[in-house]
């Protein structure tokens, strides 16, 4: 018997009981089409987490002071104390004592309300420098960025948010209006271009002072030359392990600091951060991968448990060719062949069906799904491989039935 001849017996035999065949198909389709969109919107979820990563700005460092102590011993988190300056900032950006770093824009930052007449609205102010949109790679969208002047007058002008300006009148359109913060009027200079979300907080929900205007006028205090944070943006790429260098060495001479183990800041990369989402992500998706195949091991048994029952329901067949001259090798390449093609049918339309959930599920799920094609091709090969494993003993088993038992079965 020719392969064509063995393909086209086996299709008709699997045609010939369809709704049985559609079920075992179907769990095996299932299996194929969980395994892809696994591994898609693990893939997702990577890109997502860089896009925000990346959206804090290019060939960034961040600097952030270290945690405090209670005199009743209580440890506070990182970022809560107040051991980074300006001081600190304007040397960083020295082009003598960094050569590596291009510029550098230090944020004191505070949870304030925002009033507009009888509307408020409480969002993160941040206080900073004319730096700050280099560095942060942010673009306006209306007005003006602060100026030099604005930070040398303590000048009461505000950049806000689009998100930020819509909540407070009713769209980004705010230039020239004002907004009140703690009693004090600021004048609205310009509107930040949408960014998103990072993966803290959302980008478009802010508003930007002068820092000097911030220290003395919003938060005051006797800590007006503490910064919560300074970003420091590499002169390239190639160069960021250099300002990172840099960066640590000059802010540990600064404060006196000889040993970095016990330094009272943390410097962090944009590569550390996507190098940590990434691995935590893909250890997600290799276990949820694992959980989604162990629907294709379900699906295998299903095949083998059909090409059983299909043996037994074609003994007489089997013992009639075995009399006319057929030998074990094409008993057994028979059966192989139709669990193949249930392997292969399930494979190929779980595929389809994968790639058609990955092209609508972002929309539902608020999140990105890609698409893996050695993911696809994978799934199939595997889906074929499980009908040729999972078929190996039912085509055996007939193979070894005698012709004259086969032909006395009823």
């Amino acid at each position: 018997m020719s392969w064509g001849e063995t393909l086209s017996t086996g299709w008709h035999a699997i045609r010939a009981h369809s709704m049985r065949s559609l079920l075992t198909v179907l769990g095996i389709l299932i299996g194929i089409a969980a395994v892809i969109l696994t591994v898609g919107l693990g893939l997702g979820t990577q890109k997502d987490v860089s896009a925000q990563i990346s959206s804090l700005g290019s060939n960034l460092l961040i600097v952030t002071p270290g945690s405090t102590t209670s005199s009743a011993g209580v440890r506070g988190g990182f970022g809560s104390s107040t051991t980074l300056t300006v001081a600190d900032s304007e040397a960083l950006a020295s082009q003598t004592a960094a050569p590596d770093v291009e510029a550098v824009a230090p944020e004191k930052s505070a949870s304030e309300s925002l009033e507009n007449g009888d509307t408020n609205w409480t969002t993160t102010v941040v206080g900073t420098t004319p730096s700050w949109t280099d560095v942060r790679s942010r673009t306006l969208a209306q007005g003006r960025f602060l100026t030099a002047d604005d930070d040398t007058d303590q000048a009461t002008n505000i950049v806000l948010g689009s998100e930020t300006a819509t909540e407070l009148f009713g769209s980004p359109y705010a230039v020239g209006r004002t907004v009140t913060i703690n009693d004090v009027s600021f004048t609205v200079v310009g509107v930040l271009s949408s960014a998103g979300a990072s993966s803290s907080d959302d980008l478009d929900d802010t508003a930007v002072v002068p820092l000097a205007t911030m220290a003395s006028t919003i938060v005051g205090g006797t800590n007006r030359t503490s910064v919560s944070t300074i970003y420091v943006k590499a002169v390239g790429t190639d160069e960021i392990s250099a300002a990172y260098q840099e960066t640590q060495n000059l802010l540990l001479n600064l404060h006196g600091i000889t040993n970095a183990d016990n330094a009272d800041f943390t410097v962090s990369s944009q590569d550390a951060l996507v190098s940590t989402a990434t691995s935590v992500y893909r250890t997600l998706t290799v276990l949820l991968t694992g959980i989604a195949a162990l629907s294709l091991l379900v699906g295998g048994i299903g095949v083998m448990n059909i090409m059983l029952v299909s043996v037994t329901e074609r003994t007489r067949e089997i013992g009639l060719r075995k009399a006319l001259g057929a030998p074990p090798t094409a008993i057994r390449r028979q059966f192989l062949t139709e669990a193949s093609i249930l392997g292969l049918s399930g494979g190929i339309v779980g595929a389809g069906l994968g790639i058609l959930a990955a092209k609508v599920l972002p929309d539902v799920l608020d999140s990105s799904i890609v698409v893996s094609m050695p993911a696809v091709f994978g799934s199939i090969a595997i889906a074929l491989a499980i009908g040729l494993v999972f078929g190996v003993y039912p085509a055996v088993r007939a193979a070894r039935l005698a012709p004259i038992d086969a032909l006395r079965s009823e």
